[in-house]
């Protein structure tokens, strides 16, 4: 048997059914940001961006079909409104772009590095460059039109220094030191991520036709806000700037482009996703105040995680993934 025809492991068909999934999400929004941009160059990295996936996404459906796997319903044309009131500015739908890129080029990888079969490490690898080309180009464009927000900076010291005291992990009294610069970089990527789950929260609870989903919406932008404050805090103590918000960049339209499904479903998404930066933010933290900020996130975001599970199994809104054989069920029915 040729090494390309061996059956996926469990790992490989989780990774192309979550990547399918959320491809497809993330693809409705760009055509719909695609229609509303009046800026000439970023609609034309729109349209590239499109292109590309689409062609991702042809792939990844043969993967499925090729291993006998049924390909996921996933979101389509259905869950988009055409013609409806520009609900975002054409900076934030690039800002949007940029952060999508980042998490798809953080998917590829991680989706390559659980891949074993040759063509679908192949096809990852390919996906993976593609991001990264995306991704300088949406920084170049962000920096050309002044709207990107670079990390803290500050003056290096003039020597190496090495930890000698207890007192480098405190952070609940005036003794604590300043931050590292280990620990900055997680903070102002988790707040940018933050500030864009609340930038969407604003405008989907605004066009949202559930009131469950739309009350759910306005929950979670205030808890955004909250966490927003938290890790503001953080870099202001320093005296360090904090990423500016996107709020002014969503307009006051009623007017619903999506599908409540697909809207919820997003925000799911980046709850989830948000969890691994959190995660990753709170390895390197080595300050208290800090362990303790990013514990309180995670623990008050997986409360959030099972309402929004709660909403999306009430709806019959949530696909599932792909399940090991349950024996026991399957020598029941002998």
């Amino acid at each position: 048997m040729d090494k390309d025809e061996v059956k996926f492991t469990s790992a490989e068909i989780g990774t192309l059914w979550g990547q399918y999934v959320n491809g497809t999400a993330i693809q409705v929004v760009n055509k719909y940001m695609l229609s509303i941009i009046e800026d000439e160059k970023i609609k034309q990295i729109f349209t590239d961006s499109i292109k590309t996936s689409d062609h991702q996404l042809q792939e990844i459906e043969q993967f499925i079909k090729n291993d006998g796997f049924p390909v996921p319903d996933g979101f389509s044309d259905s869950d988009l409104n055409e013609g409806t009131d520009r609900l975002f500015s054409d900076i934030f739908c690039l800002h949007y772009l940029h952060i999508m890129t980042l998490h798809g080029l953080i998917g590829h990888t991680t989706s390559l590095s659980s891949s074993v079969r040759r063509d679908l490490r192949h096809f990852y690898e390919s996906c993976s460059k593609e991001a990264m080309s995306m991704f300088q180009r949406t920084t170049d464009l962000l920096l050309e039109k002044g709207h990107f927000q670079r990390d803290p900076s500050f003056y290096p010291e003039t020597k190496t220094e090495y930890v000698s005291e207890q007192k480098f992990i405190k952070g609940f009294s005036s003794e604590k030191r300043p931050l590292a610069a280990t620990e900055i970089i997680a903070v102002s990527l988790n707040l940018k991520k933050k500030i864009l789950e609340k930038s969407l929260s604003i405008g989907f609870s605004q066009v949202a036709q559930s009131k469950e989903v739309r009350k759910f919406l306005e929950s979670m932008q205030s808890e955004s806000n909250k966490q927003i404050q938290s890790l503001g805090n953080i870099l202001k103590g320093d005296n360090l700037p904090v990423p500016m918000s996107w709020e002014s960049e969503v307009t006051t339209s009623q007017d619903s482009p999506f599908s409540d499904k697909l809207m919820l479903y997003h925000m799911g998404f980046l709850l989830q996703s948000a969890q691994s930066y959190h995660g990753s933010g709170l390895a390197t933290a080595m300050r208290v105040d800090l362990v303790a900020t990013y514990e309180k996130i995670i623990l008050k975001n997986i409360m959030i995680t099972k309402e929004w599970f709660n909403l999306m199994t009430k709806n019959n809104w949530l696909e599932q993934p792909p399940l090991a054989p349950n024996r026991k069920e399957i020598a029941k029915h002998k």
